[in-house]
């Protein structure tokens, strides 16, 4: 049995604690979890298999740790965009975003080193968000 990369298994973590932010995992972001874990091969590893089976809930500090040790203490602004990416598909797996999501995203937007200011930060998040949307939208049609 082949091995996940553990950078593929922190990501998976990093999307399971997304869902888990606020509090309850939605049933679309059940299906998305399981099958970006089916499709990275992770869905059976160890530590992977009792987050994505919800035997274990995943706390907002836990997310937030996963986040900055996948990021590191320097993290590129391709790290960050390629995260947001994976984070904001999940997110809006379900139709809607959740304050503790929303916090999620623009604090990874704060964290990119590409964004100089809050401002700058929220607008690219909305353009983010506005893209992921319409391809999403564009797939269903």
């Amino acid at each position: 049995m082949k091995t996940a990369s553990p950078t593929v298994k922190n990501l998976i973590k990093i999307l399971i604690g997304t869902a888990w932010i606020d509090g309850k995992i939605q049933p679309e972001e059940r299906e998305y979890l399981h099958r970006i874990a089916k499709e990275k091969g992770v869905d059976q590893e160890p530590d992977i298999y009792p987050l994505l089976y919800e035997f274990k809930a995943v706390s907002q500090a836990e997310c937030y740790a996963w986040l900055k040790d996948y990021l590191g203490d320097q993290p590129t602004s391709e790290a960050c965009q390629q995260l947001l990416e994976a984070i904001s598909a999940l997110i809006y797996s379900d139709g809607s975003v959740d304050s503790e999501e929303a916090k999620l995203l623009q604090t990874l937007q704060m964290i990119d080193p590409a964004n100089e200011n809050t401002e700058h930060a929220s607008n690219t998040i909305i353009t983010a968000i506005r893209n992921l949307y319409q391809r999403w939208v564009s797939k269903l049609e």
